[in-house]
């Protein structure tokens, strides 16, 4: 069985067991699930469920950081009395070729202040990106492939 419905199963009988199923409640019983699933992990075979979890978060924590300082670089752009941007597209050769995979990246860059995704060629093989300032192409192709991308194939692969 799904090492993920086990534990939304017992978050559920959490919540069943102290008659509230308030938000709060049901993430604590998730927590709770987790911890007794990762207790008994061995009898079960679940080490995948606890690193993908770790990598998704990672992955997430990455976004935030991305987007706080994505905000901070356009707040700055904007409050200067003369922009110095060079806005443009660019290709961004993609290492991901699975579809969920690839909107997902795309989604991501257009979610981060200053950048957007526009299109996927019919190949798959390159996303164009607009940028607000493409002065330096080859450090935001660097940084998407490091950042993002990399997170991406370690959370999913």
């Amino acid at each position: 069985m799904n090492i993920l419905l086990i534990n939304v199963l017992l978050m559920l009988a959490w919540g069943a067991m102290t008659g509230s199923f308030a938000e709060i409640n049901l993430f604590f019983g998730f927590i709770l699930g987790f911890f007794a699933i990762w207790l008994i992990r061995e009898q079960l075979g679940t080490g995948g469920y606890f690193g993908r979890l770790t990598r998704l978060t990672l992955l997430f924590l990455l976004f935030l950081k991305e987007l706080t300082l994505s905000a901070l670089r356009v707040a700055m752009l904007v409050l200067q009395p003369k922009m110095k941007t060079k806005p443009g597209i660019f290709a961004f050769p993609l290492t991901v070729d699975r579809d969920f995979e690839i909107a997902l990246l795309a989604n991501l860059i257009t979610l981060t202040p200053g950048t957007l995704s526009v299109d996927v060629s019919t190949d798959r093989k390159f996303l164009y990106v607009h940028a607000i300032d493409c002065s330096d192409i080859e450090s935001a192709k660097a940084d998407i492939a490091q950042g993002f991308e990399r997170r991406i194939l370690e959370a999913f692969r």
